[in-house]
């Protein structure tokens, strides 16, 4: 298995597309984002930086109901 690289919270702001830092973390205490504590560090793992990525391409491609 291979390992997943780690990222801070300013890394994956810049992972992301060079969102704000802030952005990270108001996203990881609304849970959209899952962090992964080392010592008293926040970090994020590349996986679930992966795995937010692509359920925001799929929510994006999938059209919108309307409302009647």
């Amino acid at each position: 298995m291979a390992q997943d690289v780690l990222h801070s919270v300013p890394s994956a702001a810049k992972f992301l597309g060079g969102i704000s830092a802030w952005t990270v973390r108001s996203w990881l205490s609304q849970g959209r984002l899952r962090r992964t504590k080392i010592g008293s560090r926040t970090m994020i793992r590349q996986s679930e930086l992966e795995r937010f990525l692509a359920e925001c391409e799929e929510a994006q491609a999938t059209p919108l109901k309307r409302l009647s």
